[in-house]
């Protein structure tokens, strides 16, 4: 007989052994059924590191001990649910409204001079000060502050809205008019 047969022999042999073990672990004759086949495949799939002399039940009953404790520690980052009462709580708050506002504040920007635009990408998306914006933009600190001033009231007009809160509050019917 083959080495190969003869390891199948002696893992089989174990079987019982192992199903005592698992038991003793998992005190559910399923989950423990569950253990051993896990325990098996890991075996088969790695018979190769396995070194011919030593010792096959403490290798088998190591890889039945950290199979359950990998999968205990799994387990306890879950939530037991078979009911399906708990996932039917789970609410993620939708977020195509916010998808169509953003699309259509895109779409406003790009319709303000690029001057208008940059200006107030600076001050008001990147959280520059009127004095670095117009150091950025190489012209006079008014001149900035007119130019967002200017690219705030466009904005407002084209998203037809009244002031910046309505920006962001936009219905998705409006967003399709802009």
């Amino acid at each position: 007989m083959s080495s190969e047969g003869q390891w199948r022999e002696d893992v089989v042999a174990m079987i019982p052994a192992l199903r005592a073990f698992a038991w003793s672990l998992c005190h559910n004759g399923s989950d423990a059924d569950d253990l051993v086949q896990d325990t098996l495949i890991k075996a088969w799939t790695n018979r190769d590191k396995f070194e011919l002399g030593t010792n096959l039940r403490a290798w088998l009953f190591t890889i039945l001990r950290n199979t359950y404790y990998t999968q205990a520690i799994r387990r306890r980052r879950e939530v037991r649910d078979e009911s399906g009462e708990y996932a039917a709580n789970v609410r993620t708050p939708p977020t195509q409204d916010w998808s169509v506002a953003m699309h259509a504040l895109q779409t406003a920007l790009n319709q303000l001079p690029d001057e208008h635009r940059e200006a107030l990408i600076l001050v008001g998306a990147a959280g520059l000060s009127y004095e670095e914006a117009a150091e950025i933009c190489g012209c006079a600190l008014g001149t900035i502050k007119s130019r967002v001033n200017r690219a705030r009231a466009r904005l407002l007009k084209i998203m037809d809205a009244e002031d910046a809160a309505d920006v962001m509050a936009i219905e998705p019917a409006e967003a399709g008019r802009v």
